[in-house]
C-alpha cells in the first residue's frame, strides 16, 4: 500500500483555504504567521495522520502543495 504526506511551500501559499476544504482528514489549516508575500499559509496540523491522498494538490490553484510517495 502506498503511503505519502503533502509538503506545503508556504511561500507560495496565498492562503485561499481551498486545500482546507479537500483534505478528508481535516489536517490542514491556516496559519497565524505571515510568508514573505504577505499572506497566511496553509499548513498541515499532523503530518503523521496524512494519507498522501493528493486531493489538496489537486485543489490548490497555486501549486503550492506537493505529494511525497513511499512504497510500504
Amino acid at each position: 500500500m502506498a503511503k505519502g504526506r503533502a509538503i506545503i511551500c508556504e511561500h507560495r501559499c496565498k492562503g485561499c483555504g481551498l486545500c482546507i476544504t479537500a483534505c478528508p482528514q481535516g489536517l490542514i489549516e491556516i496559519s497565524n504567521k505571515l510568508n514573505a508575500s504577505g499572506f497566511h499559509p496553509a499548513v498541515i496540523s499532523d503530518l503523521e495522520k496524512c494519507k498522501g491522498c493528493t486531493l489538496c494538490a489537486l485543489m490548490c490553484p497555486d501549486v503550492a502543495i506537493e505529494v511525497e510517495r513511499e512504497e510500504k
